[in-house]
């Protein structure tokens, strides 16, 4: 019997694995989808606590491209709405489906929806870990730097779970990024030092810093993400007064990066706040060829957790 495997942070996949589905991804994406439909019959439930849209659209559309069937899920929509376990819903699922694709609060909630014996579970967010962007984040990394291994990426912003992740991918594969927060609103320490020693084995490179110049000095690619995420209403105002002006990304804070430097985004975007429209929408944009690569590299992970082999 097939070992089932989940994929809930990066570090879920090794540092080759990570490079394989990359690079299968870019090649979807050169060449086109398999006409092999190697997800046919393959059935993925998407159960969505949190409202989204690149994350609903990129995953059903990386599924019908390899032949499978998705359905949408709304917390609502399930008995979880009305005081179910997650366990129990859980278990029931993984008799039905072939995956489990989930956007929860907690992370918690996907560790006990992994419970469930027969069906792989798949983060696409949670409190804690972001790690399908994550995957999109590091093949535009690829897409657009001959040499990966020897860019300078710069995370400027909050501590979140999408810097989490991609603190992790950088160290697996070998990549330096330098981030930048607030003393306050860095990632969870345990997260970096495990990323640390990941990096040290890959031969990569995790900075934090709070100086935005410093990390931003002569990289290759600046990334930033919402200061307030979802959920955090009340904090809007300490946080913004924590971020602004010294972390926002504008045209002042690029100049520091090299000429060539290319600004990412997972979106959506606070324009003004954590992003100024000229550089969110200016030519060293590639905002959106990292939204399209969400589809390719899910589709890259789908493939490999449900029995694909890597090409």
């Amino acid at each position: 019997m097939r070992k089932i495997r989940h994929y809930l942070e990066v570090m879920d996949l090794t540092g080759a694995e990570v490079k394989a589905l990359v690079n299968q991804a870019l090649a979807w994406k050169r060449r086109g989808y398999p006409r092999s439909r190697p997800l046919a019959g393959k059935q993925v439930a998407l159960i969505f606590q949190k409202p989204s849209t690149r994350t609903r659209v990129s995953f059903q559309s990386a599924v019908s491209r390899l032949g499978g069937d998705s359905f949408y899920l709304g917390w609502g929509d399930l008995q979880l709405g009305r005081g179910e376990t997650v366990e129990d819903t859980g278990r029931v699922m993984g008799r039905y489906v072939d995956a489990i694709v989930a956007r929860v609060f907690s992370h918690q909630d996907l560790v006990a929806l992994s419970g469930n014996g027969r069906a792989p579970v798949v983060n696409a967010l949670s409190d804690r870990h972001h790690p399908c962007q994550a995957l999109a984040d590091v093949m535009t990394v690829f897409e657009f730097s001959k040499t990966p291994a020897k860019t300078k990426i710069a995370f400027v912003g909050d501590g979140n779970n999408v810097c989490t992740s991609l603190i992790q991918a950088c160290a697996l594969l070998g990549l330096k990024i330098w981030v930048a927060n607030p003393a306050d609103y860095r990632p969870p320490s345990d997260e970096v030092e495990k990323a640390v020693r990941a990096a040290e084995r890959s031969k990569g490179e995790v900075v934090l810093t709070d100086n935005p110049r410093e990390a931003v000095r002569d990289a290759d690619f600046v990334y930033t993400d919402v200061f307030v995420s979802m959920g955090q209403d009340e904090e809007r105002a300490k946080k913004l007064s924590a971020f602004l002006p010294n972390f926002q990304v504008n045209k002042k804070l690029m100049s520091l990066a090299k000429p060539s430097a290319k600004f990412m985004h997972c979106m959506p975007m606070r324009l003004n706040e954590e992003v100024t429209p000229e550089v969110a929408y200016g030519p060293q944009s590639v905002i959106y060829d990292q939204a399209e690569n969400r589809m390719h590299t899910e589709a890259a992970l789908l493939y490999l957790l449900l029995g694909g082999r890597r090409r």
